[in-house]
C-alpha cells in the first residue's frame, strides 16, 4: 500500500550489538534513574505526627453544629442523606418530648445520626443540602486513622459539637459570659 503523502522513508534495521542483546544499556539506564531518585528529598510525611498544609478548599471531618442556645440544629429532614452520592449517612427521626426544648430546636430531631466514614467521599454535598446549616465539614481536621471497621461509623456521640462553655469554637457557639455561666450551671 502506498502512503498518501509519498514521503515514505525507508529505514534499515541494524542488527543489535552484543551489549544491546544483553540489555546492558537499558539496565544501566534504569539503575541510574534509581540512584538519582535514591538521593532526592522524600515526599513521604510521617502522619499523624506530621501533617501536610491543608488546601483552602479542603473538606475534612464532619461535625453536627449547635445553635446559639446550645441546641442541636439538625431537624432530621433527611436532605443530607438524600444528597449523599455514597449513601454514607443514615438517620432515624423522632419527636421531641416535653422538657427537651433546650436540647433540640424543632419538634422533630435526629434520634440517631450516623456517617460511615469508609463510604464517605468528602464531597460536601450534605453540607450544601442542609437547610438548617446543621452539618459542617471542618477545614482543619481529618478523620483519624483507626484499626477496626466499626470505629469508622461515626454516631452522634462523635459528630455533635461539644457544649463546654470553656472550649468555645470560633466557627461554632459564641456565648456571652452570662450564657456560659448559665450553661455551666445546667450541665452541673
Amino acid at each position: 500500500m502506498q502512503s498518501l503523502s509519498n514521503r515514505a522513508k525507508k529505514l534499515e534495521k541494524k542488527p543489535f550489538t552484543l551489549a544491546e542483546r544483553a540489555y546492558l544499556p537499558a539496565i544501566f539506564q534504569g539503575l541510574s534513574i534509581t540512584m538519582r531518585h535514591f538521593f532526592m528529598k522524600k515526599a513521604t510525611i510521617r502522619y499523624p505526627e506530621e501533617t501536610r498544609p491543608f488546601s483552602p478548599v479542603f473538606r475534612g471531618l464532619h461535625v453536627l453544629k449547635r445553635d446559639e442556645q446550645g441546641r442541636e440544629r439538625c431537624t432530621a429532614c433527611g436532605l443530607c442523606a438524600v444528597a449523599c452520592p455514597a449513601e454514607a449517612i443514615t438517620m432515624v427521626a423522632g419527636e421531641r418530648k416535653k422538657g427537651e426544648q433546650n436540647l433540640y430546636r424543632e419538634e422533630k430531631y435526629a434520634v440517631s445520626y450516623e456517617i460511615n466514614m469508609l463510604r464517605c467521599i468528602f464531597c460536601g454535598l450534605c453540607e450544601e443540602a442542609c437547610p438548617k446549616a446543621a452539618i459542617y465539614l471542618q477545614a482543619d481536621k481529618m478523620a483519624p486513622p483507626r484499626y477496626e471497621r466499626d470505629e469508622f461509623i461515626y454516631g452522634k456521640d462523635r459528630l455533635v459539637e461539644p457544649v463546654s462553655p470553656d472550649n468555645r469554637s470560633k466557627r461554632g457557639i459564641q456565648l456571652t459570659p452570662e450564657q456560659a455561666d448559665k450553661l455551666r450551671a445546667q450541665l452541673a
